[in-house]
């Protein structure tokens, strides 16, 4: 089985997805405040030219898997603040984003 780890560590680093593997677990992806909406990736886009790079690349495919936020995207994603306003609007009109407020689970417990 470590050979097989091993081997997937190797591709990873080879085809750019390399950043992925330092990822912390999705559990410990702590929120940051001021930024509470959830994202998640509902099916991949239609790039522009622009945006085919591997940093987007990673970051729709992480998406794809599990949520995250803008401010996670930033921090994380390897991509400017306008970037991912760029690529977050793009999703938007597209209709390949979930956008959950947290807010709204609260007001439901009531």
């Amino acid at each position: 089985m470590a050979k097989v780890l091993e081997a997937l560590r190797v591709l990873a680093r080879r085809t750019g997805f390399g950043d992925l593997l330092s990822l912390p677990p999705a559990d410990s992806l702590l929120p940051v405040p001021g930024d509470t909406h959830i994202l998640r990736l509902r099916h991949w886009p239609l790039l522009p030219a622009p945006l085919r790079r591997a940093p987007v690349l990673r970051l729709l495919s992480l998406m794809s898997s599990r949520p995250v936020s803008r401010a996670w995207m930033l921090q994380h994603g390897g991509l400017a603040a306008d970037e991912v306003d760029r690529l977050l609007e793009l999703l938007l009109q597209q209709q390949a984003l979930d956008v959950t407020d947290p807010a709204d689970f609260s007001a439901q417990a009531r």
